[in-house]
């Protein structure tokens, strides 16, 4: 069965349903769970449902933005992989920064059973969050429609007067040569105020940002302490290691 078949098999399942699992998506396709998988992720990138852990749901149920759905979407199975080596370093009685990254925001549903507080500027997070063990401090100031996220001088003051454990950032472009990179000013200073204010601070992020160098270079790599990615290939990650991260990859 070709894609275009399975795509719409899948979108009236979702359609009628609200959400599917991919198991149940492949019995009922007859198909095997890794088409499955790979198909949702094409489906979530053209913003035709939204990619949850284990399954698919249709984009009129989620809360955050149809917008930021479809980004969060994008490169899910990197982003989860990701997300569950992040949360096993989180802990009880931990405060973590957390901003307004797409890959971030996918660290939520591994974290809701935490005893934690969570500072964070992304509203996406905060609907997320909202109901569960987690603890909320949502950072004050001028609010990005686009992004849905608190930007500006009073959020970077905002994080100035909070000390967290752990920041758990995303980034644009990171590379061993350039340095940390951004598509704007705003998200840098973001990134810039939490990492200052955190013990420890990890960067998540998939392997399509390694090597990537974006319109800002905002920061060095010793802005960083961890970076937690998918990427296997130890030629691609030599350089982070040799500049003193440790790299969490499996």
């Amino acid at each position: 069965m070709s894609y275009q078949s399975r795509k719409q098999i899948i979108l009236k399942i979702v359609e009628e349903k609200g959400e599917a699992e991919v198991k149940e998506l492949a019995q009922l396709i007859d198909t095997s769970e890794i088409t499955i998988r790979r198909d949702l992720g094409q489906m979530a990138a053209d913003g035709l449902i939204y990619r949850t852990h284990g399954g698919a749901m249709k984009l009129s149920l989620v809360n955050p933005p149809v917008s930021f759905a479809q980004k969060s979407g994008v490169n899910a199975e990197k982003k989860e992989h990701i997300c569950r080596l992040a949360a096993a370093e989180i802990h009880d009685g931990e405060v973590i920064f957390m901003d307004c990254g797409s890959t971030v925001f996918r660290l939520c549903p591994f974290i809701k059973n935490k005893k934690i507080k969570v500072i964070t500027n992304s509203l996406p997070v905060v609907y997320e969050l909202m109901n569960t063990e987690v603890s909320i401090n949502l950072i004050g100031g001028e609010l990005d429609n686009e992004r849905q996220a608190v930007h500006g001088v009073m959020a970077t003051e905002h994080i100035q007067r909070y000390r967290a454990n752990k920041a758990f950032l995303g980034v644009d472009g990171i590379s061993a040569e350039n340095g940390l990179s951004a598509g704007s000013e705003k998200e840098a200073e973001m990134t810039k105020a939490m990492a200052a204010n955190a013990l420890v601070t990890y960067l998540l992020c998939d392997s399509t940002k390694l090597g990537r160098n974006r319109y800002l270079t905002f920061a060095p790599l010793q802005l960083v302490d961890v970076l937690v990615t998918d990427e296997q290939d130890e030629g691609r990650i030599e350089g982070f290691k040799n500049a003193g991260l440790r790299v969490l990859n499996q």
